[in-house]
């Protein structure tokens, strides 16, 4: 039995270390820059709505303003339309698939004008009335936090994406307590890959940020619930919460979107839809004002049913509509507070009806499905709603309802809220993504071991004729000089060399024209994806493999071909059907086609 000390169930990185460290300060200044956001969301609320300077914690709801209100999601929509116009447009949006852009499209890059104005964009919209959270403009600053650190020190792309989603995940876990379900959001949505050198530095800065969080924001869950553990009947309800949640989340998608559209056919710079929205915003604040603003009163309410049928009802209307005019508007705010609420009241409603489960059960059942299927992140919603309430009985049917959500929207929908608006500039993104094939194999398993070579001191003459010529048997031949590979020689090679050297041709040998250059080869421990990325970047076809880097001995040698066979047999294993058993019901049983037959 051989022991293979070369393959690992993680690919090792040296530089994990100082990364994680910079990850942890990242943490650190993204949760000073949601005390920062929140202050200022304070700060303006304050100022709109009450005419005073001050910090506190505030709702519009409770302003004495009447018809006045309207004026105010109108005169912070105009503000924020000039900075997007003056300062930069990247502050338009929720945040979350700007970052998304910038990670797979930018090689996480964000400018300094986005760590300022994002945060001061997003606390003057939703200070006056801008009925966002604060969670999309953190993950957007924290993001920015973090890719600009990245950008003053040496690191890679991978690694910048990754300091970039540190401070994203970070700034998500300051606004709400959640790290956990911050880490699982970057996963489901950000980072595009599950390894230990990405995942361990974003969990880290998390794990920082939530200590921070209490200097800041105290202990304890945002909104502490504790239902009554439910019974087998839940599970229906569950499956119709799930539902009407995943018809909840597509419609809001649809109605966003087409919004947008609306809002793009208008014959204005974009530059004043903000505050065209923001008259919309005003209008429905005047008719409801618990629909302004964060909310985050409002969402406690609703799970602890402290509103009654009717009133949360008119905020669930309300809310809708101002949310998807003033976000397809294209103003500054976030998505995450905004759905808790919606799906919370949707819960409130269905809280009276549904069977099985206590009432308060649905209300938070509906606040997770409505997020899951809307983000298209199952995951991060049911811990981000235990998270948000640390109740420990409503898991299971978070579980059942959150799923059921996510598989109505990934059917109905083809992209989610996150990903429309990058589509729509010309994006693609797939969101599925497994172990690559290639990753999984190693040279040694798909080299071939029977290797003709040349001897590096034949001439190129006699290895034209001899090697190149009417019975040429391969494209390309290792060349070998006392045991060890001198490099990769080919026909087009040898010709250059024929035509450079002209009368002098006759005495150039393989060794000189392979002199000078280290020779590029493969190594029996090293991935096939490791092996087609070298190919890819030197231009090659094939390459020596070799025992070691200091003997260069010869093994065998690997080709584009050989890497096709990890993808031929990952192809069957998705499309080739077979049955193994026969199975029997009696004499009256259907005959079953053989065992190991193939679909």
């Amino acid at each position: 039995m051989t022991h293979d000390t070369h393959k690992r169930d993680f690919s090792s990185n040296a530089r994990l270390p100082g990364i994680a460290v910079l990850a942890a300060g990242i943490g650190a200044l993204s949760t000073l820059a949601a005390f920062v956001l929140l202050g200022l969301i304070h700060l303006f609320t304050n100022l709109f709505f009450f005419g005073i300077l001050s910090f506190a914690d505030r709702s519009p709801a409770q302003n004495t303003l009447g018809a006045w209100v309207i004026l105010i999601p109108v005169a912070g929509g105009l503000i924020v339309g000039l900075m997007a116009r003056y300062g930069s447009e990247k502050i338009r949006g929720h945040g979350i698939p700007e970052a998304i852009e910038a990670i797979l499209f930018g090689k996480s890059r964000m400018s300094p004008k986005v760590a300022i104005l994002k945060p001061l964009s997003s606390g003057i919209v939703i200070g006056s009335g801008g009925p966002f959270g604060a969670e999309g403009p953190i993950i957007m600053t924290g993001g920015a936090l973090g890719s600009l650190i990245a950008q003053c020190v040496k690191v890679t792309s991978a690694e910048r994406k990754t300091l970039l989603v540190a401070g994203a995940a970070a700034g998500m876990t300051a606004v709400f307590g959640t790290p956990v379900a911050a880490v699982l959001l970057a996963v489901e949505l950000l980072l595009f890959e599950w390894r230990p050198r990405s995942f361990l530095p974003v969990a880290l800065a998390c794990a920082v940020a939530g200590f921070a969080r209490a200097a800041f924001f105290g202990t304890g869950p945002l909104f502490p619930l504790e239902t009554a553990p439910p019974d087998a009947l839940s599970l229906v309800s569950c499956v119709i919460a799930g539902l009407l949640s995943g018809a909840l989340a597509s419609g809001l998608s649809a109605a966003l979107y087409k919004t947008e559209d609306l809002f793009g056919k208008l014959p204005i710079h974009w530059m004043w839809w903000p505050a065209i929205g923001g008259l919309v915003v005003g209008i429905g604040g005047f008719i409801e004002p618990r629909a302004l603003g964060v909310g985050y009163d409002v969402i406690g309410d609703l799970l602890h049913q402290h509103i009654v049928l009717q009133i949360a009802v008119a905020i669930l209307v309300v809310k809708a509509i101002i949310w998807v005019v003033a976000l397809g508007s294209g103003t500054s705010g976030g998505v995450l507070a905004p759905l808790l609420m919606l799906g919370a009241g949707l819960g409130t409603v269905l809280g009276h009806v549904l069977p099985g489960g206590e009432p308060a059960l649905w209300p938070l059942v509906c606040m997770a499905a409505t997020l899951g299927a809307t983000l298209g992140a199952p995951l991060t919603a049911i811990v981000f709603a235990f998270g948000l309430t640390h109740d420990s009985n409503a898991l299971l049917p978070l579980l059942a309802a959150t799923l059921v959500a996510h598989g109505f929207a990934t059917v109905v929908m083809r992209r989610s809220i996150m990903t429309e608006k990058i589509a729509r500039r010309g994006y693609h993104i797939y969101r599925e993504y497994g172990v690559d094939p290639l990753e999984r194999h190693y040279v040694d398993e798909v080299m071939s071991s029977s290797v003709e070579t040349i001897d590096a001191d034949l001439s190129v003459r006699d290895a034209l004729a001899t090697f190149f010529g009417a019975t040429q048997t391969h494209r390309a031949y290792p060349a070998v000089a006392d045991g060890a590979v001198a490099g990769m020689v080919d026909r087009a090679a040898l010709e250059r060399v024929r035509d450079d050297e002209g009368s002098r041709f006759s005495g150039a040998r393989i060794v000189d024209v392979l002199r000078g250059s280290a020779p590029v080869v493969a190594l029996p421990g090293e991935t096939c994806r490791l092996v087609a990325t070298r190919l890819a970047v030197h231009g090659l076809e094939r390459l020596p493999v070799v025992a070691d880097r200091e003997s260069l001995r010869l093994i065998g040698i690997v080709s584009r071909s050989d890497l096709v066979k990890p993808s031929l047999a990952h192809f069957e294993d998705e499309h080739k059907k077979e049955r193994f058993r026969r199975v029997s019901f009696g004499r009256s049983a259907k005959r079953f086609p053989p065992v190991g037959r193939v679909g």
